[in-house]
């Protein structure tokens, strides 16, 4: 045998090995990408309807932040009214506590702050537009 000879006969037996080698390589290297299509196709079925739903999910959510800004104002419109009435009364206390005047104008005064506590609850509904439920 020749050196050529030894020199074909050791690349044919290296390009085996290399060939051996490599067989199992390119099989799991296919499953991988067959895999990786199943995969890409089952995104592409369940990635928009659950954007869908995330998307009526913040909206949804929106909605109910805005109706609770909505119930915080109309509450504190009412706890302001509230607080005017709370006022008015302890005027109406001062007045008849102090025994300044007599009995006729002590209930004078308590009539008059009844009548500006229930002055100031009328236009206070009036500029919310009537009465509300929170909504």
């Amino acid at each position: 045998m020749t050196i050529v000879e030894m020199a074909v006969l050791l690349v044919a037996v290296a390009f085996v090995v290399l060939v051996g080698y490599l067989v199992p390589v390119l099989i799991q290297l296919r499953k991988t990408v067959a895999e990786s299509e199943q995969l890409f196709a089952t995104m592409n079925e369940d990635l928009p309807p659950l954007i869908g739903e995330l998307r009526a999910m913040s909206h949804n959510l929106n909605d109910l932040t805005e109706q609770a800004r909505g119930g915080v104002e109309h509450a504190a419109v009412l706890l302001h009214a509230v607080g005017e009435v709370g006022e008015s009364v302890q005027h109406v206390h001062d007045v008849v506590r102090g025994s300044s005047g007599s009995f006729v104008n002590n209930v004078a005064s308590v009539v008059a702050g009844f009548k500006a506590a229930t002055q100031v609850m009328r236009e206070r509904f009036r500029e919310e537009g009537g009465h509300h439920n929170g909504g």
